[in-house]
């Protein structure tokens, strides 16, 4: 896998989401459901049909991601092309839909996975299931939280922040602060206020609009709204590297040692893993960038890096 940058992106991160971002892949065509959940809010979920009889690999997305996010693309488009079902769940307030509730989605939200893929499952009994960053931390509390009844028979987490401790730490300060950080508030921020709308008081809006960094939005936002209380318990409590080897589903974590958004000296050791648990730690690939081929590149690689794990485990 090898990409070669152009000389404007920073040192250190040409292999990151940028290149990726600037990779334009054709939308899917999706076939849109909207489904109520059990405790009154709503989600929509983004399918792209294949052919009878054959298995379905349902795509978590990131932080404020979707069904257009580039690797949500390419997976579907690699899954049209073998004649396989596909589906991209939104978490709550994303896809283009607005929130109702007081609450939202985080890191360690695995009765939200559950819930999706049991309703999924009534359709589609043979089912692999990959997840992204902050999707990717859901989808791996989930599998620990399950163990051996955990319903897909594969399962890969790209990118994902397995400390939270050090990846919100990483992003709150220098270029990560600079570049992701802010990215991220552009949109995390207006939810949290339209929320507060509709739910006065919930938190303090003067302080919500003067946060810069995760720390200050954690603890004002998702730590509260979920429970954790203060941000430093949110990250430590829903931080799934230490639930690893509770995995007992087949599973690749698939995480790049230069990803600006973990250093890798937070990866884990085989030990801190079950056997079930296959960890993969290229060099090169940032934050599910994985990039490859001459500037702009392309980015194949990494669909047909989970399709080719999961092949196996769905006999096909």
């Amino acid at each position: 896998m090898r990409y070669t940058a152009p000389p404007w992106l920073p040192e250190g991160h040409s292999q990151t989401i940028w290149p990726a971002l600037m990779i334009r892949t054709p939308r899917p065509h999706y076939r849109r459901e909207q489904w109520p959940t059990p405790d009154g809010g709503s989600i929509v979920l983004d399918f792209v049909d294949g052919k009878p009889g054959s298995p379905l690999v349902v795509l978590f997305h990131g932080l404020e991601g979707s069904s257009d996010s580039h690797y949500a693309r390419a997976l579907m488009h690699a899954l049209t092309g073998l004649g396989w079902h596909g589906v991209v769940p939104h978490f709550r307030g994303c896809g283009g839909i607005d929130n109702p509730l007081p609450r939202a989605y985080h890191a360690g939200d695995a009765d939200e996975i559950r819930w999706i893929l049991q309703q999924l499952a009534i359709r589609h009994p043979v089912m692999a299931v990959a997840a992204v960053s902050l999707g990717g931390s859901m989808l791996l509390n989930y599998l620990a939280c399950e163990g051996e009844q955990a319903i897909p028979r594969a399962a890969a987490a790209i990118s994902a922040p397995l400390d939270l401790v050090a990846a919100s730490t990483r992003l709150d300060r220098g270029l990560g602060r600079l570049l992701y950080t802010r990215m991220f508030m552009n949109t995390l921020k207006p939810k949290a206020l339209a929320t507060l709308q509709r739910h006065p008081g919930l938190f303090d809006g003067k302080k919500l609009r003067k946060a810069r960094t995760f720390i200050e939005f954690d603890d004002l936002v998702t730590a509260p709204l979920h429970g954790y209380g203060t941000a430093l318990n949110y990250w430590t409590s829903a931080s799934s590297k230490s639930r690893l080897q509770l995995i007992s589903c087949p599973t690749l974590i698939l995480n790049a040692r230069n990803d600006p958004f973990l250093p890798a000296s937070a990866l884990p050791a085989p030990h801190e893993a079950s056997p079930a648990v296959q960890l993969e730690f290229p060099a090169d690939g940032g934050h599910v960038g994985f990039v490859s081929g001459r500037f702009p590149g392309h980015i194949n690689w990494l669909p047909q890096r989970i399709l080719d794990f999961f092949k196996p485990h769905l006999q096909v």
